[in-house]
C-alpha cells in the first residue's frame, strides 16, 4: 500500500485530498479495502492449489471482475446479488464501456426467498468443483439464524477443500451496556440511519466451534487491528480501524453424509 499525504494537525483539507482524509478517517473505508485485499489474497492462493471456480455473495459493486488479474484469467466468476443491484451495476458497466469475460456470469436471486444452491443452479456453476466463496459486509445486516442458515448452505454447494472468506461483527459492541469506540459507533449511527442497521454479530472467541457445526473449519480470524497490522505495519495509511470488524478464512468440509 502507498501512502497518499497525511492530513497536518489544523489544516484545512478541500478538493480530493479533504475527501480522502475524511474516507482515511472513518472505519468502514479501511474494512473494505483490507477485506478485499485478504480476500483476494486468500483466492490468489486458492487458484495455485487449484480452485477454479469463484462465487462471490453479495456481490454489490465489487469490482473484481473488472480488474481480474492475470493469476484470476482462467477462473469462472459468478457474482450472486439481488435482482436490482445486479441489473444497476451491468448498466453501469455498459454505460462506461467495460467488456467482460465470458466466464463471468451475473445470477440474479433475493437469497431471502431462495437458497443459494437453488440460485446457482441457474447458472454454469460446477457443484462437483472445488470452489471459493466470498462473503463480505453482509452478515450484520442479517439475523443470527440467517447467517447461520447461510452458512449451512453455503457449505453444502461444494465439496470438500473448498473455501469461504467472509465478514463479522464482533457482537459485543451490539451490546447496548457496551460503549464502542467512538468511530465504530459512528459507523453504526449512520448505517442505521441509511436504513440499514447492524442487527447480530459473533463472538470470535466461539467461532470455530460454532462452524464446525455447518461443517466450515476455521483457518484464520483476524479482527480489523490485526488485518491493518498485516497490510499496513507502518501505518502509513492512517487507516483507523476498528478490533470489532471481523474477516475470516474457512474451508468447508463437504456436505453431511448422514444428511
Amino acid at each position: 500500500m502507498e501512502r497518499v499525504g497525511a492530513a497536518k494537525p489544523g489544516l484545512r483539507l478541500d478538493g480530493a485530498e479533504g475527501l480522502e482524509h475524511r474516507l482515511r478517517s472513518n472505519a468502514a473505508y479501511a474494512d473494505v479495502i483490507l477485506r478485499s485485499r485478504y480476500t483476494e489474497d486468500a483466492l490468489k492462493e486458492a487458484v495455485a492449489r487449484g480452485i477454479g471456480q469463484y462465487v462471490i455473495i453479495g456481490a454489490g459493486f465489487d469490482s473484481f471482475i473488472c480488474r481480474r488479474p492475470a493469476w484470476a484469467e482462467n477462473v469462472t466468476i459468478i457474482e450472486v446479488d439481488h435482482p436490482s443491484t445486479q441489473r444497476l451495476k451491468r448498466e453501469r458497466l455498459a454505460a462506461c464501456g467495460v467488456t467482460l469475460s465470458r466466464s463471468i456470469e451475473f445470477v440474479e436471486a433475493d437469497l431471502s426467498m431462495e437458497s443459494l444452491r437453488a440460485a446457482l443452479a441457474r447458472s454454469s456453476f460446477q457443484a462437483d468443483c472445488l470452489t471459493f466463496f466470498s462473503w463480505l459486509g453482509v452478515t450484520m445486516y442479517l439475523t443470527r439464524e440467517a447467517n447461520l442458515s447461510a452458512l449451512g448452505s453455503i457449505a453444502a454447494c461444494a465439496p470438500a477443500g473448498s473455501e469461504l472468506v467472509f465478514t463479522y461483527v464482533d457482537e459485543a459492541v451490539l451490546d447496548p451496556n457496551q460503549a464502542p469506540d467512538e468511530s465504530f459507533r459512528r459507523l453504526m449511527a449512520d448505517v442505521s440511519d441509511a436504513g440499514e442497521a447492524f442487527l447480530s454479530g459473533f463472538e470470535a472467541r466461539t467461532m470455530s466451534e460454532l462452524l464446525l457445526e455447518a461443517r466450515l473449519l476455521v483457518l484464520e480470524d483476524l479482527d480489523g487491528n490485526q488485518a491493518a497490522s498485516r497490510y499496513d505495519p507502518a501505518a502509513q495509511n492512517a487507516f483507523r480501524t476498528a478490533a470489532a470488524a471481523h474477516i475470516i478464512h474457512v474451508r468447508g468440509m463437504g456436505p453431511d453424509p448422514a444428511a
